[in-house]
């Protein structure tokens, strides 16, 4: 690539919407494009350096990741020559120092660099750090050298302080290709429509959208960096913000047909053996109003597992019945779909369960059963309709699909979503997720949506203990993890264990968290699957007498089923499962919990699995079983987990120890309109302040016809299939 570089600066000026090829030529995109995704000039630019060097400045040799691409400014401090052994031409050896520590530069054959390659010349040096006899290693690296020797007569202070901008690379486009072509396409960027009113960049202080960029990425000095990246911050939150916005906006344009309660629900009401909670009471009334407005609903549901989002959804489905219309229930797993329609048959009881007919549709039934049940769905028989991904086949059809639920929305993707939806002609939708979002989160990812929160708990719950089993500091609890699961069960309970696989024999895991790590930075120890799991319990003096069961997604739908419902009727004393178990199994005699190499588990995910117990008056006991040792971050979720029991906290300690990269997720409103620059937690008063702003040139623009450059930027950062996705979402 590096020949084409002289050619950028004969091309032509260029907007953000300028296709690449047209701006840095056909070869230079296609690279950009296989490397980045990058297709007009404006991706390009939102390329963000990720840090600044400065000419001089020396970065420390001694933390170069071995076996990754890295970048450094360093001095060239000798320069070797010899014959190759076992082939023709020479090599060449360049020691190149930080100060401090010292790297080998080696190239085969190259002896022209001879001429470049001085012993005092300073430059950027990148490439892939090896080791060779105990020194690290660059084997033929890219170089850019500074051109000191002839600009620092003329501009020696100047030069020393000017940032040099230094972007993430590929094997393929190294960092200072990347500045180049930056900097050439900066210098020939026409106009830049501020996404930004006038007032509200003055109300900030911030800079107009081309000074930002130039700023940014082509800084003269250190102080013009922190107002660039200011600006541009505010520009991404504002951006994304007025983008959920519209949406919603547009939402409440569509025509929804109006579907009051009657009674139906007053019937299920007055049949209810307990009081609803002060939050399920203000939640549903909240869907109630949604449900007979104009406009489709939109809303996100979230609350504790066991808290009663099953029973909101059911009285929303309820109310949807009363006009003839039908509700739709998509579950992440067949074990889950089928307990829903169980436990909605039976909150419903003798009298409504007949009239409304729930009816389990999935891919795993008889062809005959699954053709009786699509049949009930078309001819709306059925109102209630509760399946996986069955729900989505062009072959389920409804005779008026009014609401569409989706339990645990992290596991669908936004195109599933969307399938279910068009089954109908514009329906209200409920969302729920038993995985609490933290505010900055919700405001970022679910802003077009309304979220309602159900903190209360039903009373009569027993509640959850939970204690860590630190097997690298006391290897010894392990043997007392099982004694304590044999006395639950001596004592008339039932117990869970999960782990991370099915079948695990020992393997070699790369996990820098654990213990015992060997010389080339992996750990060999077991992983305990749901076969080694079971096979050591077999084997176990204190469970001789116990009945002992398996559960894994790999088993056949009906035997799944079978064995949730034996174990539910108290056959089967210990569960050793998977994750299946994570959503919808509700066991209330079930006692208590061992999850195996709980640092294998994210902290929401340790949350969900914990519900499973402590949910009727039976106390909880969960036992995080985990290897990893104290001051990893591996540990550090699983003690966080054992600290609360509340999920909203834990919701936050989650995004502070992952970062929101991880509980973002990547199917809620396209790659391209993932977070560049803002960071969900330091920067949440700028989101709401944003939003704030955004709502208000919204409420007075809605179609933003007079904010051309706003219109401009959220169709440039949301492509057709990005906004496509927000508008499933």
């Amino acid at each position: 690539m590096s020949d084409l570089l002289p050619r950028l600066v004969s091309m032509p000026q260029v907007d953000l919407d300028t296709p690449l090829p047209q701006a840095v030529g056909e070869k230079v995109a296609a690279t950009l494009s296989r490397a980045f995704g990058m297709s007009t000039v404006g991706d390009l630019l939102a390329h963000y350096p990720r840090r600044y060097a400065r000419r001089g400045e020396l970065t420390p040799i001694s933390s170069l990741p071995v076996g990754e691409m890295a970048t450094i400014v360093a001095e060239v401090k000798s320069v070797s020559e010899r014959p190759m052994r076992q082939r023709r031409g020479s090599l060449l050896e360049v020691v190149i120092s930080d100060g401090v520590g010292e790297a080998t530069l080696t190239f085969f054959g190259q002896k022209w660099r001879l001429q470049e390659l001085r012993v005092g010349r300073q430059g950027i040096f990148s490439g892939k750090v090896g080791v060779f006899k105990g020194k690290q290693q660059f084997a033929h690296p890219d170089y850019e050298l500074f051109d000191d020797e002839v600009e620092a007569r003329v501009t020696a202070v100047a030069r020393s302080l000017e940032p040099i901008p230094i972007y993430s690379a590929t094997s393929t486009i190294t960092s200072w290709q990347l500045r180049k072509i930056i900097a050439d396409v900066i210098a020939r960027l026409g106009e830049v429509p501020d996404p930004l009113p006038d007032e509200v960049r003055a109300r900030h202080q911030l800079l107009d959208a081309r000074t930002a960029l130039v700023q940014v990425h082509t800084p003269t000095v250190p102080e013009q960096v922190r107002p660039g990246f200011a600006t541009l911050r505010m520009h991404e939150a504002f951006v994304l913000q007025a983008a959920l916005l519209q949406h919603r906006i547009q939402v409440r344009q569509l025509a929804a047909t109006s579907r009051p309660a009657g009674d139906l629900l007053e019937q299920f009401d007055a049949s209810l053996p307990f009081e609803r909670t002060p939050d399920q009471i203000a939640v549903g009334d909240a869907i109630a109003a949604d449900l007979v407005n104009e406009w489709p609903m939109n809303r996100l549901v979230q609350g504790e597992v066991g808290s009663g989002k099953t029973l909101v959804a059911l009285r929303a489905m309820l109310q949807v019945a009363q006009s003839g219309g039908q509700a739709a229930l998509i579950a992440p797993t067949e074990v889950l779909a089928a307990q829903h329609v169980r436990s909605i048959a039976k909150m419903l009881g003798p009298r409504l369960a007949p009239e409304l007919m729930p009816t389990l549709l999935t891919g795993a039934q008889p062809a005959a059963e699954r053709r009786k049940a699509a049949l009930r769905a078309a001819s709306g028989q059925a109102r209630i309709v509760v399946g996986t991904h069955a729900l989505l086949s062009a072959s389920t059809t409804f005779a008026d699909l009014g609401l569409v639920v989706v339990d645990e929305q992290h596991r669908f993707g936004v195109e599933q979503r969307e399938a279910l939806r068009a089954k109908g002609i514009s329906p209200h939708v409920l969302v729920l997720t038993a995985t609490p979002i933290p505010r900055t989160v919700a405001m970022t990812v679910f802003g077009d949506l309304d979220v309602s929160t159900i903190r209360t708990m039903p009373t009569g719950r027993a509640g959850i203990s939970t204690f860590v089993a630190p097997l690298a500091e006391k290897p010894g609890w392990f043997g007392r993890v099982w004694e304590r699961v044999a006395e639950e069960v001596a004592a008339g309970r039932q117990a869970f264990v999960v782990c991370a696989a099915i079948d695990a024999e020992k393997a070699v895991v790369d996990d820098t968290d654990d213990a015992g790590m060997l010389e080339d930075g992996t750990r060999a120890r077991t992983r305990w699957g749901v076969v080694q799991a079971s096979a050591m319990l077999a084997q176990h003096p204190s469970f001789a007498d116990l009945t002992v069961a398996t559960l894994h997604g790999k088993m056949p739908a009906d035997e799944k089923d079978a064995v949730m419902q034996a174990f539910a009727r108290g056959e089967i004393d210990v569960f050793v499962a998977t994750t299946v178990v994570e959503v919808g199994v509700d066991v209330p005699n079930a006692s208590t919990m061992v999850i195996l190499e709980a640092e294998r588990f994210g902290v929401s995910q340790l949350h969900q699995l914990r519900g499973r117990v402590g949910r009727g008056s039976v106390p909880g006991l969960c036992l995080l079983v985990t290897e990893a040792d104290p001051d990893t971050a591996a540990r550090s979720r699983v003690e966080a987990v054992a600290a609360t029991t509340d999920g909203f906290s834990l919701a936050e300690v989650d995004l502070e120890l992952r970062g929101e990269g991880d509980v973002l997720g990547d199917a809620q409103s396209g790659a391209r309109s993932s977070l560049r620059l803002l960071r969900v937690v330091a920067d949440a008063d700028l989101i709401a302040q944003a939003r704030e702003e955004a709502a208000e040139v919204l409420g007075d623009d809605p179609d933003l016809s007079r904010h051309p450059g706003l219109a401009a930027a959220i169709a440039r950062r949301l492509g057709e299939d990005e906004r496509g996705a927000l508008h499933r979402n």
